[in-house]
């Protein structure tokens, strides 16, 4: 998936908060949202992200974005494994089941020899277009503060015209404004 390009409509079942429920591209509608694409419920590297993003959702909740962790497991393992594994009982965020591989493939996470995603992290804005798309290859974990970092970033470039966040920024930064008098001087 391109960058500005919308993100496919789908419909997937997601264990949430103790309940089943079924989650659409129409929900996220006005919302910024992260998919977090992983390999496999009851791995090693994921409980390890997992749990990092859920200590960081409070705070991206405070940004008005919603998280939904996406594997090519069903919604029942998702809860299997919220109810095996302390680390990802404290999930709060949907984690969405793709067991079909349809939004890994739309995504372009999808390894189809192995059934799995990649590591990959998307950042969609309220209108549904892709911002900020990033893929790990499955031995290599994130950084959910850096996620955290990255949407800041892509909502204040969304609401300042013109301006533009470098390397490290982070809120109360300073931005540039790209135009020739800054051409070679940076």
């Amino acid at each position: 998936m391109q960058i500005n390009s919308l993100i496919p409509d789908f419909k997937a079942m997601a264990f949430h908060n103790g309940e089943f429920k079924a989650v659409t591209r129409a929900d996220l509608k006005g919302k910024w949202t992260v998919f977090f694409f992983y390999p496999a419920d009851f791995t090693f590297v994921c409980p390890t992200e997992l749990g990092d993003l859920a200590d960081q959702y409070p705070a991206l909740k405070a940004l008005g974005v919603e998280v939904l962790s996406v594997s090519t497991d069903t919604h029942f393992t998702h809860k299997a494994w919220h109810d095996a594994s302390e680390t990802i009982r404290k999930i709060r965020f949907p984690m969405l089941g793709d067991p079909t591989g349809h939004l890994s493939r739309s995504f372009g996470v999808h390894i189809e020899e192995e059934g799995l995603a990649y590591r990959g992290t998307f950042v969609v804005d309220p209108e549904g277009r892709l911002k900020i798309s990033e893929v790990h290859d499955n031995g290599i974990g994130r950084n959910a503060e850096e996620l955290l970092r990255k949407v800041q970033a892509a909502q204040y470039v969304a609401t300042h015209d013109g301006e533009v966040c470098p390397a490290k920024w982070k809120p109360g930064a300073k931005t540039l404004r790209p135009g020739l008098d800054l051409v070679g001087k940076i």
